[in-house]
This record gives C-alpha cells, structure tokens and sequence, in this order.
C-alpha cells in the first residue's frame, strides 16, 4: 500500500461558479487555542459588522461557539477569493478587540466546503443550529442568542 505524505493545512479550492446554480460555501473558522471568546454580545456585534463591511461575500446562517464560528457564505461576483474575504473581516474583528491580551484571535487555517446539492444547504444548517445543544449550552437551539441569518442564501 502506497503512504501518501499528510497535509500540513487544509486545502482551500477556489468554489465552482456554475451556471444557473448557487454558489454556497460552508465554513468553520476557531479561535486560537479554541480559547472561549466568541459566545457573547461584544464578539457578536463585531462579528455582524465586520461581514457587513467585509461585502465581497454575503454571510446567511450562522452560529458562533464559544471558541469557533460555523457560517454559510455566497460570493457576490465570480472572483471574488474566499480566502482574501476570511483574512479580511477576521483582520476586522481582531482590530474592533476590546482585549489586545487575547490577541490573536484566530487560527490561521479555517475549514471550507463548497455545497454541492440544496439539501446539504438544509442538513448541515441542522447539524449546525443544534452544535449549542450538543455542547450543553441549553435545551433549544432557538434559545441561541449568539446565531441567525443575515442574508437568505437561496439554492
């Protein structure tokens, strides 16, 4: 059997734009040593603004942990580059940090996925809205303050 070397990082593809189909990516970025820092008002807020002015990509479910942020995004034209829309508005985030002793806040790499069919859209949306749940956080995942959707992402 043929041992192929491991990858130090993820690979980062840039999306299929296909005709006549959405585009919807599914990432899941964590915070430097998964330090819970996220699941509050403050990480919220910035969170919501730095992707409305990070406005290359449009952000629409989403859940933020404790220490990482699960989120389905859409590029609004065909090149505009995942990578280069992450690196900005987490590089917002870290400079609206009220707390420089808790920088840097991300870790460098980041896990991406390109939905291929709607129904993936609607069964990881599931797996993510109960991640809170799963984590003993509370009962419902409604009751999650610290999640919602910005723009509808439609397949």
């Amino acid at each position: 059997m043929i041992s192929l070397p491991k990858r130090k990082s993820p690979a980062h593809p840039p999306p299929l734009i296909r005709v006549n189909c959405s585009t919807i990516v599914f990432l899941t970025l964590c915070v430097q040593g998964r330090r819970p820092l996220l699941a509050n008002s403050n990480a919220h807020a910035l969170l919501i603004a730095a992707w409305k002015a990070a406005d290359h990509w449009l952000v629409g479910r989403y859940v933020v942990m404790p220490d990482h942020v699960h989120l389905f995004c859409a590029p609004t034209g065909p090149d505009h580059r995942l990578r280069d829309w992450v690196l900005y508005w987490r590089y917002l985030v870290t400079r609206g940090w009220s707390d420089s002793s808790q920088k840097p806040i991300w870790q460098s790499e980041y896990w991406d996925t390109q939905l291929r069919r709607g129904e993936n859209y609607d069964a990881k949306w599931d797996y993510v809205r109960m991640n809170p749940v799963r984590a003993g956080l509370l009962e419902n995942p409604e009751a999650w303050p610290y999640a919602g959707e910005m723009n509808v992402l439609r397949w």
